[in-house]
């Protein structure tokens, strides 16, 4: 009997503590619960996200935020936000941004630079110039003409550290009709033909004259961009090309990046860089049974898959007997380079991003607006029609055809495509530029140019500094190995010219 009332005694104990237990847990919710409708408590979970919840600008008018209505939105904050979120000591994103001040190039390794043939004005380059120092760009060689190679747009170029302006004078013209790459064959096919193929030609020799330029400021990498493309680093650890490129093996010598085309939502679209956020992605970042099975929509009955090109571009390790392939790709006189190809970073091609890309088309050529005479002019089949539109149409035709072919209008085929993978939103380059104009990088650049121009009125633009010699004709050594390669099948490989990504008859031809 005396066990048992022990026992009973424990249970009694236990229930009480149990009890007494409960009670207070429930107290200390409640009085919580009080202090925090009430006011009294500030959450640090609230705190941390309200700062840290920010959301790139434009997202709160894609079609992925109206999935979950019931969701609230924390991305429908003012793109002035931008400063806040890239200068936030919090996040290692964008690891060079110091201010906007880009004093780090003596830092960067490796060292990078892109050359760039261009005759675009002023609200085009000098956005794209700055959104490659932030992500890791220290060098650019710009081959101007045109609109770029006027004063008031030049003075603003040579202003910007690290940047070399290379005019399109006769010494420039002497020194490339000079080229060891007329003697060979890899370009042969582009030779002395009209309009893409004559700036085919000319980037090429662009390239090559670039290499040496690029070796003597110690560069490690050189990449040839246009000035509506916009590197784009995904899968590093930071939003840096730098980081990037650190990653890759040493026995790499060409990197390349699948390219990304821009989707337009607008017919009036003035600043593709900060008003474009939607992509569509390259065949090579895409399972071959979503590219196949969502051609049709894809495409949109257009020509191919993408409007122009599909076939990226390419960063070059420097190296000695380097040279271009094209402007998409280069090679070397003495091996195969050794190639990869990144499964996350790509090039982004804003093309055809403003209607006056379709109107300015007739002014690029002297050819006929023929379905025969234009392919003398042009390699891509949109771009043919496109220049026969914009050669033929009144305003209003060349509108409705750039609606049709160009803007991406049906909210209901963007969803779908983008919940399939085929599209895709990318806010990274928005944000920065945005960032760089509210700051007022930009305008700063601009700015302070005019008094330099003030200053040299008078004196002639468009003056190189000398040009290097190493692109003249080859020597006789050079000429022997050259010969070798060709002998053994290496060297010349022909010239990769800008090609369409991989149509539907081609996989239903090898099914």
């Amino acid at each position: 009997m005396a066990g048992l009332d022990a026992v009973h005694r424990n249970q009694a104990f236990s229930s009480r503590l149990l009890l007494f237990l409960t009670t207070l847990s429930m107290t200390l919710a409640a009085l919580a619960f009080v202090l925090q409708w009430r006011g009294g408590v500030d959450d640090p979970a609230s705190r941390w996200l309200a700062a840290d919840a920010h959301g790139f600008p434009g997202m709160d008018n894609s079609p992925l935020s109206s999935l979950d209505s019931s969701t609230p939105s924390v991305v429908s904050r003012s793109s002035s936000d931008c400063a806040s979120i890239l200068g936030s000591s919090s996040s290692p994103s964008f690891p060079y941004f110091r201010g906007w001040k880009f004093d780090f190039d003596k830092d960067l390794k490796p060292k990078i630079c892109i050359t760039a043939s261009t005759s675009a004005g002023l609200e085009q380059i000098v956005p794209w110039l700055f959104y490659h120092k932030v992500i890791g760009v220290s060098h650019f060689f710009l081959f101007v003409e045109g609109k770029a190679a006027k004063p008031h747009v030049s003075v603003v170029l040579e202003s910007i550290s690290g940047v070399k302006v290379i005019y399109r004078t006769k010494e420039l013209e002497e020194k490339q009709a000079k080229s060891r790459i007329w003697h060979e064959t890899w370009l042969a096919n582009f030779f002395y033909k009209p309009c893409n193929y004559e700036l085919f030609v000319k980037q090429s020799l662009n390239m090559e004259m670039a290499i040496p330029m690029a070796r003597d400021a110690g560069m490690d990498w050189i990449i040839h961009l246009d000035t509506d493309e916009l590197m784009h680093p995904a899968g590093a650890k930071e939003y840096s090309l730098t980081q990037l490129l650190s990653d890759v093996p040493a026995n790499v010598d060409m990197v390349i990046f699948p390219n990304y085309e821009s989707s337009v939502e607008r017919n009036d679209i003035k600043d593709p860089f900060s008003e474009v956020s939607m992509f569509k992605k390259n065949y090579d970042h895409l399972p071959k049974e979503t590219y196949f099975g969502m051609y049709k929509e894809a495409t949109r009955g257009n020509p191919n898959y993408f409007l122009t090109y599909g076939n990226g571009k390419s960063a070059a390790r420097i190296q000695d007997n380097l040279r271009p392939n094209g402007a998409h790709r280069w090679h070397n006189y003495m091996k195969p380079p050794t190639e990869i190809k990144l499964d996350e970073a790509a090039v982004l091609h804003y093309t055809y991003s403003k209607f006056s890309d379709l109107t300015s088309r007739h002014d690029r050529c002297g050819c006929k607006p023929t379905k025969e005479d234009v392919k003398r002019c042009f390699m891509l089949d949109f771009d043919r029609a496109a220049f026969i539109i914009a050669s033929t149409a009144t305003e209003e035709e060349m509108l409705r055809w750039y609606d049709e072919h160009v803007v991406w209008t049906d909210k209901q085929l963007n969803l779908k495509l983008l919940r399939k993978g085929i599209l895709t939103r990318i806010y990274a380059p928005m944000a920065i530029i945005q960032s760089l104009r509210e700051n007022g990088v930009l305008s700063s650049a601009i700015a302070s140019s005019k008094l330099k121009l003030n200053s040299t009125a008078g004196i002639p633009q468009g003056k190189s500094d000398a040009l290097p010699d190493s692109i003249d004709s080859p020597s006789k050594f050079q000429a022997t190995a050259r010969k070798m390669m060709e002998i053994s099948g290496g060297g010349m490989e022909s010239a990769i010219p800008p090609q369409s990504p991989p149509c539907l008859d081609d996989f239903i031809a090898k099914t």
